[in-house]
């Protein structure tokens, strides 16, 4: 039998709005089941630990963390998934902007807005610079090449995504060749190396001291990351200044609000301006508004 642990809930949390948010539930070692209402991940080995495969749900009060494996560290499981469904964050500034704007108020009313993340940075990050100037389905292959290829295997089979000692292990060619990452494939080399070697700490993000903008300029230090990946990591460590434009944001903005026509992206920025340091999560939640319309 799955070990169990209940975790309870903030007043203001739906977990269908939280783990469909984005499309991190599609990309291994997240997995979505949607007939049982869902969420598989396998969580790495942490403390002496060996990776541990949960499945979390929820019910009226609580997260239920259902965990299947006999080696796991209870307190890092409970706290990982407290991250990586923002049970902690704090929304009431966000929902009180959404209600006065009246397109937006369904956020509110439907308690939306957290965006589902990684354990760690150093997993969004990687994840990240999967999605730059491609198609989501190669984004798929390359992540679930990554954690087939270099991931631990948990006692259920499953694989947890790869560390950064076992990415730096591997070379340039390894991840042209096995990974298939295409021009990713030294920026993957070199990410992982700075980690280990402790060049770079991407966890430290979290806290930083920085301003937004100052953090962005740290961010794109590290290679691969332009104005959209810096953004798009913002958003996954609370920080939500930036739009994160991307092809499809735009597309879906010119239909949307624009009548299907091209428009210039300070026109995008103004329409959004007056979330101010939250207009980043108020167009994401505009674009994909109609992703719930029939879900919970």
């Amino acid at each position: 039998m799955p070990a169990e642990v209940l975790i309870t809930k903030p007043a203001s949390f739906s977990f269908g709005h939280t783990i469909r948010s984005h499309g991190w539930y599609d990309l291994a070692p997240f997995e979505l089941d949607e007939e049982q209402g869902r969420l598989i991940y396998v969580f790495g080995g942490q403390n002496g630990y060996g990776p541990a495969t949960a499945e979390l749900s929820e019910d009226e009060k609580s997260i239920r963390i259902q965990i299947h494996s006999p080696d796991f560290d209870v307190k890092e499981i409970a706290s990982s998934v407290r991250h990586i469904l923002r049970l902690d964050d704090d929304f009431e500034a966000f929902y009180l902007k959404t209600k006065a704007s009246g397109s937006l108020s369904w956020v509110s009313q439907r308690n939306a807005g957290r965006l589902l993340r990684s354990p760690t940075v150093f997993e969004d990050a990687v994840k990240t610079l999967c999605t730059t100037n491609c198609s989501w389905s190669l984004t798929k292959k390359m992540v679930s090449n990554l954690v087939e290829k270099l991931g631990e295997r948990a006692a259920d089979g499953r694989r947890a995504f790869p560390t950064p000692v076992a990415m730096a292990a591997v070379d340039e060619k390894f991840y042209r060749d096995e990974i298939r990452a295409g021009y990713r494939s030294p920026y993957f080399v070199e990410l992982a190396q700075a980690v280990v070697g402790g060049e770079l700490d991407p966890e430290q993000w979290l806290t930083s001291g920085l301003s937004t903008p100052e953090l962005k300029k740290e961010i794109k230090k590290v290679k691969g990351f332009g104005d959209y990946a810096a953004e798009n990591l913002l958003k996954l460590l609370g920080r939500y200044d930036g739009l994160a434009l991307d092809s499809w944001l735009r597309s879906r903005f010119y239909e949307q609000h624009n009548k299907s026509r091209v428009c210039p992206d300070k026109k995008i920025e103004r329409h959004y301006r007056s979330y101010a340091e939250w207009k980043g999560l108020a167009i994401w939640c505009d674009m994909t508004e109609k992703w719930f319309d029939e879900k919970p």
